[in-house]
């Protein structure tokens, strides 16, 4: 599924609250004990595992900005998919239903680009869970699942078949 050019506006706005200040401490006013966290991106899951937040599921592509970085590992259990940038393919968004009914954590490791995947995301993700991910050059984008997100990021992916 290709990302249709008319789509590409709307989805620089932030699916949920932007953070400026990507403290541990205001970080942490988002989140509860047994919060399911999903991080999608290298430095957001960097960020967490860097604050002791271990992600249930984080998915990374070795890129920042489109430069090769190293990739935050942790003990995750590894999944691998293609997906290449502008697009969500059906095999990646299996891998995230798989990946979130394994025991986490889990990382899915994606040859491509994995922006996009949030969109996915927050379609499947459990009601409650919190997903992070970067808004480039403006901080960090916390979206708490809920019915209204599931709705709005299903019509996305229904605009993108």
């Amino acid at each position: 599924m290709k990302l249709p050019e008319n789509l590409r506006e709307q989805l620089k706005a932030p699916l949920g609250i932007l953070l400026k200040d990507t403290s541990k401490e205001n970080i942490l006013n988002h989140l509860t004990e047994n919060s399911f966290i999903i991080t999608v991106g290298d430095a957001t899951t960097e960020k967490m595992l860097k604050f002791n937040l271990i992600p249930s599921l984080s998915i990374v592509d070795g890129l920042e900005k489109r430069e090769k970085r190293i990739i935050p590992l942790n003990n995750a259990a590894k999944l691998f998919c293609d997906n290449p940038a502008g697009e969500i393919t059906i095999q990646s968004i299996d891998m995230i239903k798989d990946a979130l009914k394994t025991k986490p954590p889990v990382q899915i490791m994606v040859n491509g680009e994995e922006d996009l995947l949030v969109i996915p995301v927050c379609v499947y993700a459990p009601q409650n869970a919190i997903i992070l991910y970067g808004q480039p050059n403006e901080g960090l984008v916390i979206v708490k699942i809920t019915q209204e997100i599931r709705n709005k990021t299903q019509e996305l992916l229904n605009l993108m078949n």
